[in-house]
């Protein structure tokens, strides 16, 4: 069954989960960590979002994330696209 789509917040907030496909391992080491957040600091600018506070795990991450010029899903598909092209 798929999810809902996220309601829009009235203050632009939300809390995002991303995670692996089947729950797989997305930062296997410290490298694979740091590189994620060079991409979502180089993409902060560009696209006008504010982290407040995030949480990085093996195998998923969270972010509280303000949104800004751009909606949040093309953001996500950037940072997610950026981060698999050099994972892989």
């Amino acid at each position: 069954m798929p999810r809902r789509a996220r309601e829009k917040s009235s203050t632009g907030i939300y809390h995002v989960m991303l995670r692996g496909i089947n729950k797989q391992i997305i930062f296997e080491d410290n490298e694979d960590y740091e590189k994620f957040l060079q991409i979502i600091k180089g993409y902060r600018e560009e696209c006008g979002y504010e982290i407040y506070t995030f949480c990085l795990m093996s195998n998923h991450i969270h972010l509280l994330i303000k949104e800004g010029k751009e909606d949040l899903g093309m953001v996500f598909r950037r940072i997610g696209a950026k981060y698999v092209y050099w994972y892989n």
